[in-house]
């Protein structure tokens, strides 16, 4: 038997087919047009509505597969016609969009009283009405207390929230952390413990006072030191009522069980005696004590600051760094070199790359093992602005090929 196989798509509709596609391999075409006739000869065209044109040396008495395929194919066209046709109208006109409507819980009610649910809901899930009036009937109820007349013999579960800082709101990690934290409170809770979770904010130091003095500068165009501790601490005290009370409504939104009647902030009086009770003890048995020792000093904030909040940032030589509170940039990474007079004769050059630092300088610290300066451990230099005689010690620790050495 032979076979032909033709298709033939007039360009205009194959570009308009974007979402359904004719495909008919050569295998298929064998098996679903097995002709029993000598010859056929079958194309497929999408041309004046005639999709199959069969023909063999017996097309006046075509057999009844050969009927059904091309009605099946026929079928397969006025699919095809009708996405076209969609497709053009759907192309003239724009899809609308509608905002979906927020329906509130308008019924009248005061602060405290249980929500009214003898009124129909509304046809669509509105987290507005839903939520309306629950929270402050809760908390009215006193639900989030410890009840402290349970019959339950275990131990009372008790949780602190980790307070977020007063410096903004809330983000999805607090979200997450309250939701987790709420789930384990109130099975607690259900299982008849006597359970408290604390709620409170922290006061984020460092990162406060930044936020606050920016504020500040922008507000009034003064900095804490023209308004003085006193005044600034006011300021600081402002922004935490401000800020607090905005997280506290955000946490309560959330639906935390939290019991606000024990609501902190560390900073408050009895949350101060307590750290400070704290570091004494800690002192008294020795396990932190007072020593000198190097600090991270901010030049901005006039303050020592923790490790943490330092970024490194290793450099290989001379670089130009951007720093906070300069308007050009300031030179890192060079090596500077001075010479130190020493106290009978002759003097010795030190390097460093900072070299306003040596207006504290004690002593200059060599290499025992370095054969130029071996002579003059044990001698001394003379500071030259303070006059002060500095020792010059023997120490292992310093590179003898770095800078001069010194």
């Amino acid at each position: 038997m032979f076979v032909r196989q033709q298709l033939c798509i007039p360009r205009h509709i194959i570009s308009n087919m974007k979402f359904s596609t004719l495909r008919l391999s050569k295998n298929h075409m064998k098996k679903q047009c097995s002709y029993k006739t000598r010859s056929c000869v079958l194309s497929h065209q999408l041309l004046n509505g005639s999709f199959i044109r069969c023909c063999n040396s017996d097309a006046t008495n075509p057999t009844n597969k050969s009927k059904a395929r091309v009605q099946k194919l026929r079928r397969i066209q006025d699919r095809l016609e009708k996405i076209i046709s969609s497709q053009e109208t759907n192309s003239s006109v724009s899809p609308k969009w509608n905002e979906k409507e927020v329906i509130r819980y308008e019924i009248p009610y005061k602060p405290g009283d249980k929500k009214d649910t003898s009124q129909p809901l509304p046809q669509g899930y509105s987290p507005s009405y839903v939520e309306a009036v629950w929270y402050e009937w809760w908390q009215e109820m006193g639900f989030f207390k410890p009840n402290q007349k349970s019959e339950h013999k275990s131990e009372p579960f008790v949780m602190c929230l980790p307070p977020p800082n007063v410096t903004g709101n809330l983000h999805l990690g607090h979200a997450l952390t309250v939701a987790i934290e709420d789930s384990i409170v109130r099975w607690n809770r259900m299982c008849g413990r006597e359970t408290l979770w604390l709620p409170g904010c922290d006061h984020a130091g460092i990162a406060t006072q930044v936020v606050v003095e920016k504020q500040l500068l922008s507000n009034t165009g003064q900095t804490r030191h023209d308004l003085g501790r006193v005044k600034f601490i006011n300021e600081v005290w402002k922004w935490k009522e401000q800020k607090g009370n905005e997280i506290y409504k955000e946490v309560k939104r959330l639906g935390a069980s939290l019991d606000w009647t024990k609501e902190s902030f560390t900073m408050d009086k009895i949350y101060s005696r307590a750290v400070t009770e704290a570091f004494v003890r800690l002192h008294e048995d020795g396990t932190i004590y007072r020593s000198n020792s190097l600090v991270n000093w901010s030049c901005a904030l006039k303050s020592a600051i923790s490790d943490i909040e330092v970024d490194q940032v290793p450099i290989s030589g001379r670089s130009l760094l951007s720093v906070p509170g300069y308007e050009d940039k300031v030179l890192f990474g060079c090596l500077e070199e001075f010479a130190y007079p020493l106290e009978n004769s002759g003097e010795i050059v030190v390097a460093t790359t900072r070299i306003e630092t040596m207006l504290g300088d004690t002593a200059i610290a060599v290499n025992p093992d370095d054969p130029r300066y071996v002579h003059l451990i044990g001698d001394a230099v003379i500071h030259p602005f303070t006059g002060e005689k500095l020792p010059i010690i023997g120490d292992v620790s310093v590179d003898k090929d770095f800078g001069t050495g010194s």
